[in-house]
């Protein structure tokens, strides 16, 4: 029987020496560290680079001292159900009014589509109003996403909505690229690396198209054999 391939988005933007940081962080880089030759059967690569670039997943370490790295979180969040809410005139903060009309039966993972283009600029970007974070953490679910750098405007001093996440030990996942993925219902799978003293980690992020439930059979006539 031939099983139907399902669609899959990839949702992370392009890893290369183009990639934007925060400014000061650590840009991309590489260098061949070991080139093919007849001396050497490989090319190995350096690379250098901020655990921020690209999508990636905050630790809770990155806003709280001793809380854990990236590899010590339950890869969980990161796998399963989620809901992407287009909100694309929401201006700089997207506020509880943005998504309200996408809060039912919500599955655990929400992925929030700010923009048309995927803005990846430190200098202007759309983050999430504290209040919003509240709002989603009543509605049980584990993971955050975004489409911008951070769920934070560049210019705030204390990051208010990094610490909600703390609160209500929600795991986050920004930079996403969302701009050809319609709303609703998919599957997320953007694990992070096993880092162990990392305050972040670089993901493949990608959306699946959600498997049809499968019919129920029929019940047997009676005396009918299997």
């Amino acid at each position: 029987m031939t099983t139907l391939q399902r669609r899959i988005w990839d949702i992370s933007p392009a890893v290369d020496e183009h990639a934007a940081v925060f400014p000061g962080d650590a840009a991309y880089s590489q260098k061949l560290h070991f080139a093919l030759s007849p001396d050497c059967p490989v090319n190995v690569n350096t690379l250098t680079l901020s655990p921020h670039t690209g999508a990636h997943a905050d630790a809770p370490m990155h806003y709280a001292n001793g809380a854990p790295a990236i590899g010590a979180v339950d890869l969980l969040p990161y796998l399963g159900p989620c809901r992407v809410i287009h909100c694309l005139d929401c201006g700089p903060l997207v506020e509880p009014q943005h998504i309200a009309h996408a809060l039912q039966d919500m599955p655990p993972r929400v992925l929030l589509r700010t923009s048309v283009v995927a803005s990846q600029d430190w200098a202007s970007f759309t983050a999430l109003a504290p209040a919003t974070l509240a709002l989603l953490a009543t509605k049980n679910i584990a993971l955050i996403g975004i489409d911008t750098p951070s769920v934070d405007p560049s210019t705030s001093p204390d990051l208010p909505s990094h610490h909600m996440l703390l609160k209500h030990d929600l795991r986050v996942l920004e930079n996403l690229v969302l701009d050809d993925v319609p709303a609703g219902d998919y599957e997320l799978i953007a694990l992070p690396l096993k880092l162990m003293q990392a305050d972040a980690s670089p993901v493949r992020a990608i959306l699946r198209e959600l498997r049809e439930l499968a019919p129920h059979p029929r019940p047997l006539p009676t005396g009918a054999r299997e």
